[in-house]
Order: C-alpha cells, then structure tokens, then sequence
C-alpha cells in the first residue's frame, strides 16, 4: 500500500535508507534515493533541473559522511540531470543509459515536452551531464548493502538498486505509482514481466514517479500494461480500473501505440537523448 511520506525532504524508510519524494510526479518530477554504508553514500537517481536537484544535494551533504557513488536507474533527463551536483561520486550506469550521456541533449525538444522547466533548461544545457564512470552490464554488490540488477521493460538499459537488509529497492521508471507510466521506449508486455520479479525483490518499493508503494501498486501498474497490450492500440480498448485516477491520463495513445508497434514487430525508434518518465 502507497506509504505516505513527506516530499522534497529525505525521509528515512529504514536504518540508513532515504527517500527523496517529489509531489506529483507527472513529466519531469522524479524521486531519488540515499543509501548509508560505512564508506559513505549511494544516491540513487539525481532527478533534473536545478530546482529540483540543488536542495536534494544539501540535504546529502548535510548527512556529512562521503559521497561515493551515484546509481542512475536509467537515461532520461529527469533522473540523470543532476550528476555534477556529486563531482566526486563514481556514476555508475548501465551501457545504454552511458551512451545517452554521451550524447547532446535535445533542449529545445525538452522545453517543448516539459514547459513548466523551459526556463531552466538552458541552464541544464550551459551545465550538462557527468558521463558514466563505471558500467553495469550484470547483476553487482557495490557495497555490502547496495545490489544493482540490470533489468528491461521501460528502457532497455533498465536497473534496479536493492537494498535487502533493510527490505527496500529501487526500480526507477520500471515502477509509476498514481501516475501514467511513459512507454515510448518501452516495451510494456517484457515491462510487465518485469514487475514479476520487482514485487519478489521488496516489500517497500521506491518508484521512479509517485508515492512509495509495495506488490499492490506494482500489480496495479502490471494490470494496466497488460491492458494497453490487450488493447491493441485502441486506447478506448483498455477497461476501468485504477488508472482512470492517476495522473496524466492522456498517456494511454501513446502506451498502445507503442504496445501496437512492439507486436506487430515494428519498432518505435527514438534518437539521442530521450524524454523522460
């Protein structure tokens, strides 16, 4: 069940584990994560323009123990925009995720898509993006607390940050509570098979968008990408249920498109740096 926790503060769900929440969490407004070991942090995503990362990185700072490590969940711009606020952290991503930070970012194409930060996008632009220090191409111990395991559904450079003694994880975008997931690098069918294993890996469950939440959020989020699968590409295809309540409804087109396209074997392809959810 969605577990209420105050937003733009660290909240800790466990000893040592920390939850950054933004309210909302419609296009461009992504949670992060803290975790403590003995050598220092792992931050867990580092959302995206200014406003929203430079009060998280005072709140880590203030814990006053090392910042070691950043993990990015994956490429988008809203989860990776804030990497030089850590300049001393490893960044550690998987292959695809540090290819799209190698790449020029699409400002204008962001202003267009997220208009609410138009006008800090340019200073995203003037700033950029640390590139990936360190890969992750299969399932890892960084730490004796913090297991990464390379996943697949909402991009196909997904990971998940576990940390099982304190019975919590991290699945980035491959988890949108209340809120319409963004599908148009996804495959929702393998995303949904994806949830399978998330719902096994913790019983408190960090999403990249929303509140924290557990196996029925996670079940309510498979239903619906089953759904938009089932629908064909017929947005009016797809049955009542919970999601006619979350944010961003207007997201189902795009959600069967993709799912159309995935199934008929044509594919949905997308240049450069992504859009975020």
């Amino acid at each position: 069940m969605a577990q209420s926790a105050p937003s733009r503060t660290l909240h800790e769900l466990a000893d040592g584990v920390y939850v950054w929440l933004q309210p909302g969490g419609e296009s461009g407004v992504s949670n992060a994560g803290v975790i403590v070991d003995d050598d220092g942090v792992t931050i867990v995503d580092t959302m995206m323009v200014r406003s929203q990362w430079e009060p998280f990185a005072e709140a880590v700072k203030a814990l006053d123990v090392p910042m070691r490590r950043i993990v990015l969940t994956h490429g988008h711009i809203d989860h990776v925009g804030g990497t030089k606020a850590f300049p001393h952290a490893g960044v550690f991503a998987s292959p695809q995720t540090s290819a799209v930070l190698d790449q020029h970012m699409p400002i204008d194409a962001y202003k267009t898509f997220m208009s609410a930060f138009e006008e800090e996008f340019d200073d995203l632009a003037e700033l950029g993006t640390r590139p990936a220090t360190h890969l992750i191409d299969g399932a890892a111990s960084l730490t004796p607390r913090v297991e990464v395991l390379p996943a697949s559904g909402h991009t196909e450079g997904d990971v998940i940050v576990l940390v099982a003694d304190a019975d919590v994880c991290f699945p980035g975008d491959l988890c949108f509570f209340g809120v319409t997931p963004l599908a148009f690098q996804g495959d929702p069918a393998k995303w949904a098979d994806m949830l399978e294993a998330v719902v096994d890996l913790a019983d408190t469950i960090v999403p990249g968008h929303g509140p924290v939440g557990g196996e029925r959020e996670v079940r309510e989020l498979q239903a619906y990408l089953r759904a938009c699968v089932d629908a064909k590409g017929d947005p009016s295809a797809i049955p009542p249920g919970p999601w006619d309540s979350w944010l961003e409804r207007e997201r189902p087109h795009a959600v069967c498109e993709c799912s159309s396209w995935k199934t008929s074997g044509r594919w949905w392809f997308v240049n450069a740096w992504p859009t975020p959810g």
